[in-house]
């Protein structure tokens, strides 16, 4: 699903060519536009030709190999798994990020990964600012089977918060997951709103959520690293998950939002379907952008 990442880069370092500085010049202008950060493709780009010079690499393709070593590194450095068990139930999932980035199907396909598991799980309709949320929240509860705690639009989403959190303990649920609404960053209110959840989410587990997530559009390139940035700013955050994965030739964008922040990628999305939602591995993203 991957196999479009970095397509341009894997075509350059492929074969037996000849390396010279024309091809690591081309090679950051496609990091560049793969959306890795412009600092970050150069001191990539710098490392490379110091390691030629120093290890006698004679080949595109060894060059590709030596780049794949140094992505695994970045991401390996700031790895850390999903928090799957918590100290006490209920299970409490914090889920952010800004409309359109694929973040109620991810709470959907999450929901799905627990009950495949055999956990009882609790979707929370924290996003009272849209009607058409708390309802799509609703449908997903339905197909799932699920319950949702939901109230009125337009009211309070950390009551909300707080209600599907003394429900799961009075149901014996063992998982929370909280949507919360799509806000622009550079809304200051519901930034605002959204660090009341957190607190409410805090005094009602007694504890700070087990995982509170961003999810990124890996399509939107660097406003990713924006978005991600205040919102880390706003609650903090224990990791992303990167969606649209299977739809970009791209794909810089995740490693520039990780090592950028030094946050986790915990998930990515590679598809529409249920189980295309994945746990992260390094080695295999890499194997991905560069096969």
């Amino acid at each position: 699903m991957l196999r479009n990442l970095f397509r341009h880069v894997t075509d350059l370092l492929a074969g037996s060519g000849e390396i010279t500085d024309e091809m690591f010049d081309e090679l950051e202008e496609m990091l560049i536009v793969s959306d890795v950060k412009a600092d970050l493709a150069g001191e990539t780009v710098d490392l490379l030709r110091q390691a030629v010079a120093d290890r006698g690499v004679r080949t595109p393709e060894e060059v590709r190999d030596l780049l794949r070593a140094h992505i695994v590194g970045l991401l390996d450095e700031h790895s850390s798994p999903l928090k799957v068990e918590a100290v006490e139930p209920p299970l409490f999932y914090l889920i952010v990020g800004v409309n359109g980035t694929g973040k109620t199907t991810t709470i959907a396909k999450l929901g799905a990964r627990f009950q495949r598991e055999g956990k009882k799980v609790i979707l929370a309709a924290a996003d009272t600012f849209r009607a058409a949320a708390i309802e799509q929240l609703g449908v997903w509860a339905d197909r799932l089977g699920a319950d949702i705690v939901k109230h009125q639009p337009g009211g309070d989403p950390a009551a909300v918060v707080f209600d599907s959190i003394q429900a799961a303990r009075a149901r014996g649920a063992d998982v929370v997951i909280a949507d919360t609404a799509g806000r622009l960053h550079t809304q200051r209110n519901l930034m605002e709103e959204l660090r009341k959840v957190d607190r409410v989410a805090r005094r009602g587990l007694g504890r700070e959520p087990d995982e509170t997530l961003i999810v990124l559009d890996a399509t939107t390139g660097q406003n990713a690293l924006v978005q991600a940035q205040v919102f880390r700013d706003a609650i903090g955050l224990t990791g992303i998950v990167m969606t649209k994965l299977d739809g970009t030739a791209k794909g810089g964008t995740l490693i520039t939002v990780a090592e950028e922040l030094g946050l986790p990628v915990k998930l990515i999305g590679v598809g529409e379907g249920m189980d295309d939602l994945k746990d992260f591995d390094p080695q295999e993203y890499a194997a991905a952008l560069l096969p």
